[in-house]
């Protein structure tokens, strides 16, 4: 007898599997991480580990890793990044894509107001260290660096996905996005935890944008659509079937 599940599961990712992988990686993963880390810090649990990764990366400090660091701090700080974004935003608007600068506006302010609002709903003290600047008084998670980095990354990727530079987007904005994180840790600013749910809350929600902006946004519906019929065929009768394919044969 066939198993209409594995017959549907068959259905939908022969018609659909690129939307799926999307969904899957882009949405639903970076969501269920960024999820649980927030609800076992909300439970107060924390994550011994934190504490590990801090030691080890303070254990190899240099002054060429300082500078490092405190320039990538101040370029993906409050004040440049959002420089960066509307420097991206008016280049997209002069050439006359609207739709595309609007994206970027989301994107990237969305991702800004989301790590507020966690923030203060959280309110995560930061790493009791030593940081090799000033103190910081503001709450640690998620890293506000680390989603920005990570947010505007992926932005360009996507939006130069169907030009011949996407690969080269793609390894900037990963070596950024690391680059930003290691100097949050290695400052001692952010707990690792911080920084992974920096990246992963910034991936979900521009992967949620961009399934909004793109041609996604019908394929979630075909999908649905053709789920609804699989299923509602599956309910029916199996002389039903055979006769309404005769008739309509």
């Amino acid at each position: 007898m066939r198993n209409p599940l594995l017959g549907f599961t068959a259905l939908i990712w022969y018609k659909h599997r690129q939307l799926l992988l999307w969904l899957l990686l882009g949405f639903l993963v970076p969501w269920f991480v960024f999820l649980k880390v927030a609800q076992e810090l909300w439970e107060d649990k924390g994550f011994p580990i934190d504490q590990l990764i801090l030691e080890q990366v303070h254990a190899h400090h240099s002054i060429g890793q300082d500078a490092l660091a405190l320039g990538l701090a101040q370029v993906g700080g409050p004040l440049w990044m959002p420089v960066l974004e509307l420097i991206l935003m008016a280049g997209l608007l002069l050439a006359g894509y609207r739709r595309a600068a609007l994206f970027v506006l989301l994107s990237t302010g969305g991702a800004a107001l989301l790590n507020l609002f966690v923030k203060f709903m959280l309110a995560r003290s930061r790493p009791q260290v030593l940081w090799v600047g000033a103190a910081l008084d503001s709450y640690s998670f998620p890293s506000g660096h680390a989603m920005a980095a990570a947010a505007l990354a992926l932005t360009v990727a996507i939006l130069l996905w169907s030009t011949r530079a996407r690969w080269l987007a793609v390894t900037l904005g990963v070596a950024w996005m690391l680059l930003m994180g290691w100097s949050r840790v290695y400052l001692g600013v952010h707990f690792p935890s911080d920084v992974l749910a920096g990246w992963v809350g910034s991936i979900g929600w521009v992967g949620g944008v961009h399934l909004l902006f793109s041609r996604d946004a019908d394929q979630v519906r075909t999908l649905w659509g053709d789920a609804r019929l699989y299923w509602s065929n599956e309910r029916l009768p199996a002389n039903t079937t055979a006769t309404s394919t005769s008739v309509n044969g």
